[in-house]
């Protein structure tokens, strides 16, 4: 598929069939974030691959945009990986890494006819606790991941509306 065009018909799914995803499927997403740039290629994301009852039943205590994804991605950062800037004291790229790995494995995901959704309406310190993940493991974002239902559409109009790029993009 033309990379525009993925992107384009990408919608973020919130409404999941019970189909599992199929293991070499799951295999190519992950190495879709395996690929993704990082800064100085540190590669600080931990992923942790949600699937139990148990781990699912926490995730949904602790949000409720899990949605009823077969599978949640919980994507964090390994802020003893990350890289620190020299430039600007106390910055690193942990959650900006994160995101570009999330990204990546989003759109391959699509690629496979795989649906998801981006999502951060969580408190990453219940999530921490919840999962009693390390004080260096930052909780970025979740990835609800699923083949979508049938009926599953994008969610608001404004899926298809972009600003027009004079306004978002400007030549100095």
């Amino acid at each position: 598929m033309d990379f525009l065009q993925l992107a384009t018909d990408r919608y973020s799914v919130r409404s999941f069939s019970n189909r599992p995803i199929e293991p070499e499927k799951m295999d190519r997403i992950l190495k879709a974030g395996q690929v993704a740039p990082t800064a100085v290629n540190f590669q600080p994301q931990k992923i942790y691959i949600l699937k139990s009852k148990e781990a699912m039943d926490k995730i949904h205590s602790l949000t409720r945009f899990a949605y009823n994804a077969p599978m949640v991605l919980l994507f964090c950062a390994d802020l003893s990986k990350a890289w620190k800037s020299s430039a600007e004291p106390g910055y690193n790229t942990g959650e900006m890494d994160v995101s570009i790995v999330c990204t990546h494995m989003m759109l391959e995901a699509w690629e496979l006819g795989i649906g998801s959704v981006w999502v951060r309406g969580f408190d990453a310190r219940q999530v921490a606790k919840a999962f009693d993940l390390p004080e260096h493991i930052k909780p970025i974002c979740l990835l609800p991941i699923g083949y979508p239902s049938k009926d599953s559409v994008p969610y608001a109009e404004w899926h298809s509306s972009y600003r027009p790029l004079s306004e978002t993009v400007e030549e100095r």
